[in-house]
C-alpha cells in the first residue's frame, strides 16, 4: 500500500501531534531527560501558540494515560463546567432556543491550564518553567503562520473589525490577517505566562510551585480579568450582543481531576475511552455493533470495500443516535453506558442494519430522550463566520477544529490528549491576558430533562475523544484526531484499517477515510443531514457508485481531506516504540528515536 511517510520506530521516545513544532518541543523534552508527561505538557502549550485557531489557553483538555508503574489507564478531566448562573431560564429570558456558538455566553470554566499542570505535578519530572519555556519563546518571538490561520482570520475579519476590537488588534495588525509564512507574535500571552511563572516561583519546591501557578490562574489575576471582561456585551452567533456569565468564583470553584477510564473488551483488543461526558463511548458502540459483521469487513490493498464502508456507516448512525439520547454529564450515564455497550443490546440494534442506507435518527432502549428542536435542525446548513468549532464543510473539506498529541517513552509512560477550545474565533480576546474564552457550552441543550441539558456547574457533553488500546491487557497504542463529531468516525477508520486490514500505524492513518453527518451536530446551529456520507475519493469510483446504489447521499470529499490522526505505540515484548502522523493537513508530524 502507498503511504505518505514511513512508520517511525525506535526505543527512546516518540511524539506525534498535529503540528511539527509541538512534536519537536515534546521530543526536546524527552531528549533532556523528561518523561512522556513532561513532553505532552510542553507540546500542549506549544500547540496553543502554533494552532491558535484550533485551541488556546482558555480551552480544555481531556486525556488518557498510563504510567510505567501503573498499567491501568486513567482519565484526566480538563473540561471546565458551566457557570453557576447558566440556566435554561436565563437563555429563555434572552429569547434563545440554542446556546450561541461564539461569544461570551457559551463560555465554560477554562480547564486546560489546570489540567496540564495537574498532570505535570503528579506524573512529570520537570519544572513548570522547563516545559512552558518553549511556548513562551514562540509567543514572544513569533510562530510561523500556517495558511489555515490566515484563512480562519479572513473568515471572521469583519466580525473582528466591527464587533470584537480586541481580537482585531491581536489578529488583524494593520487591518490584515498575517500572511502564511510570516511570524506572528502574541507578547501579551507570553507576559501572562511569565507572570504565572513569577508568582509560582515565589515558593520553593517543584510541586509547590506548580500548585502556586494553578492558584494564580484560578484565584488570582487571570480569574479577575476573566470576571471583569465577561461583564461586557459582545456580538455572538445569535446576531445580538450579550454579556457572559463566567465569574471569578466559577474559576475558583473548579479543579481538574482524574477518573476511571472506560474499557471495552473486543477479544485480544480492548478500547480505552473517556466517559459519557464525552462522545468517546460512541467508538466502542460502533465496534460492538460491528462485531457481528466481523467476517464482512475487508480491505483490498489498503482500501476498504464498499461493504465495509456501508456497514460501518449504518452502525455509526445507530451509535450516534444513542449518543444523543443517553450521553451527558448526568448521574445515570454510567448505568446507561454499561447497557449501551453490552453484547445483548448490540445484537438487538444490529438487526436494524439493512442493505440500504437508513434515513432516520433511531436511538434504542425503552426511554430515549431526544431534544424536540431536532426536527427543526434536520437539514439545516451551518453558515460561515464564528460558528463554533468548524469541522467539515458541505463539500467534505476539513477546516480544522482541535489538536491532538500522543507520547510514549522507553519506560512505558503513555499519553493521548485532545486539547481544544478557546479558538481565536470563539470569543473576543481578553486584552490583559492575550487569549479568549472557549465556547464549549454551545453543546448543551436548553430543553430540560435531557442527559445533556444545561445546568449550573455541569460539564457539557464534548466531542473531544482521545483513545488508547490494550492488547492482551497491556497498553500498546495511543491515538486520536481532531474533527468534532467526526473524531470517533475517523478513529473507527483507523481502528478497522489496523485491526482488520492488517495495516501498520502510518498505513492505517493514510488509508481512505469516511464519515456520515446523519445525526445532529454538537455545534451551533446543530445541523444534520440524513443519509449524507462523505468519503475520500481514494475508495474508488466503483465503491462510490455502489454506496449510492445503497441509498447513501455520497459527497466526494477529494483524495486527502478527512482526519488529522496521530498515533504512537509500544511493543511490551521488545520495547520497540512506533509513531505515525497524518499528512492531510500538511502540519502533523511524528518524531522519535
Amino acid at each position: 500500500m502507498f503511504t505518505t511517510r514511513p512508520e517511525l520506530a525506535g526505543t527512546h521516545g516518540m511524539v506525534a501531534s498535529t503540528h511539527w513544532l509541538a512534536s519537536a518541543a515534546g521530543m526536546a523534552v524527552l531528549e533532556d531527560g523528561g518523561n512522556a508527561f513532561d513532553a505532552a505538557v510542553a507540546a500542549g502549550f506549544v500547540l496553543q501558540v502554533a494552532e491558535p485557531h484550533l485551541n488556546g489557553p482558555g480551552g480544555q483538555v481531556p486525556a488518557l494515560f498510563v504510567t510505567a508503574t501503573d498499567r491501568t489507564p486513567r482519565v484526566l478531566c480538563g473540561q471546565g463546567v458551566s457557570p453557576a448562573a447558566a440556566t435554561p431560564a436565563h437563555f429563555a429570558d434572552l429569547g434563545l432556543d440554542l446556546i450561541p456558538g461564539s461569544g461570551l455566553l457559551a463560555a465554560t470554566v477554562p480547564g486546560a491550564w489546570d489540567a496540564w499542570l495537574l498532570l505535570l505535578r503528579d506524573h512529570g519530572t520537570k519544572s513548570l518553567r522547563d516545559v512552558l519555556s518553549y511556548a513562551i519563546s514562540y509567543a514572544w518571538n513569533g510562530i510561523p503562520v500556517v495558511c489555515r490561520i490566515t484563512e480562519t482570520i479572513d473568515t471572521v475579519a469583519e466580525l473582528f473589525a466591527r464587533h470584537w476590537p480586541t481580537s482585531a488588534e491581536l489578529w488583524l495588525p494593520d487591518g490584515e490577517a498575517p500572511v502564511p509564512g510570516s511570524l506572528h507574535r502574541n507578547r501579551t500571552l507570553a507576559r501572562t505566562w511569565q507572570r504565572l511563572l513569577g508568582e509560582a516561583e515565589h515558593v520553593t519546591g517543584r510541586e509547590a510551585q506548580i500548585d502556586a501557578a494553578r492558584r494564580a490562574w484560578s484565584h488570582g489575576f487571570v480569574a479577575e480579568a476573566v470576571d471583569a471582561f465577561s461583564r461586557t456585551a459582545f456580538r455572538d452567533d445569535s446576531g445580538r450582543d450579550h454579556a457572559g456569565l463566567l465569574t471569578a468564583d466559577d474559576l475558583a470553584s473548579w479543579e481538574a481531576s482524574y477518573e476511571d477510564a472506560l474499557l471495552t473488551d473486543f477479544g485480544e483488543w480492548s478500547l480505552v475511552k473517556c466517559g459519557g461526558w464525552t462522545q468517546g463511548p460512541v467508538l466502542a458502540q460502533q465496534l460492538r455493533l460491528l462485531e457481528g459483521f466481523r467476517d464482512e469487513l475487508s480491505y483490498v490493498d489498503g482500501v476498504p470495500t464498499a461493504r465495509t464502508v456501508h456497514l460501518a456507516t449504518e452502525c455509526a448512525k445507530l451509535a450516534f443516535a444513542d449518543r444523543e439520547a443517553y450521553y451527558g454529564d448526568s448521574a445515570d450515564t454510567g448505568i446507561a453506558l454499561e447497557w449501551l455497550l453490552s453484547r445483548e443490546y448490540a445484537e438487538q440494534r444490529r438487526a436494524l442494519v439493512g442493505e440500504q442506507a437508513g434515513d432516520e435518527l433511531r436511538p434504542g432502549g425503552p426511554d430515549p430522550r431526544l431534544p424536540k428542536i431536532l426536527a427543526e435542525t434536520r437539514g439545516r446548513q451551518a453558515g460561515t463566520g464564528a460558528l463554533g468549532e468548524p469541522t467539515v464543510g458541505p463539500e467534505g473539506q476539513t477546516r480544522g477544529d482541535t489538536v491532538h498529541i500522543d507520547v510514549v517513552d522507553a519506560d512505558g509512560n503513555m499519553v493521548s490528549a485532545t486539547p481544544s477550545g478557546g479558538w481565536l474565533q470563539s470569543s473576543p480576546t481578553i486584552p490583559e491576558l492575550g487569549f479568549c474564552l472557549d465556547s464549549r457550552a454551545q453543546m448543551f441543550w436548553l430543553e430540560e430533562g435531557l442527559p445533556n441539558s444545561l445546568a449550573p456547574r455541569k460539564r457539557p457533553r464534548i466531542t473531544l475523544s482521545p483513545s488508547m488500546a490494550l492488547r492482551d491487557g497491556e497498553p500498546v497504542i495511543a491515538f486520536g484526531t481532531p474533527g468534532g463529531d467526526q473524531q470517533d468516525q475517523w478513529q473507527l477508520c483507523f481502528w478497522l484499517a489496523h485491526t482488520h486490514g492488517g495495516l501498520n500505524l502510518q498505513e492505517s492513518i493514510d488509508a481512505p477515510a469516511w464519515h456520515t453527518t446523519a445525526f445532529p451536530s454538537s455545534f451551533y446551529p446543530r445541523a444534520w443531514t440524513p443519509r449524507e456520507l462523505v468519503v475520500e475519493s481514494r475508495i474508488g469510483q466503483a465503491a462510490i457508485a455502489e454506496l449510492r446504489e445503497r441509498g447513501h447521499a455520497v459527497v466526494d470529499g477529494g483524495p486527502w481531506t478527512l482526519g488529522r490522526l496521530s498515533a504512537v505505540s509500544r511493543d511490551p515484548a521488545t520495547g520497540i516504540l512506533r509513531a505515525a502522523a497524518n499528512a492531510r493537513g500538511m502540519q502533523g508530524y511524528a518524531v522519535g528515536r
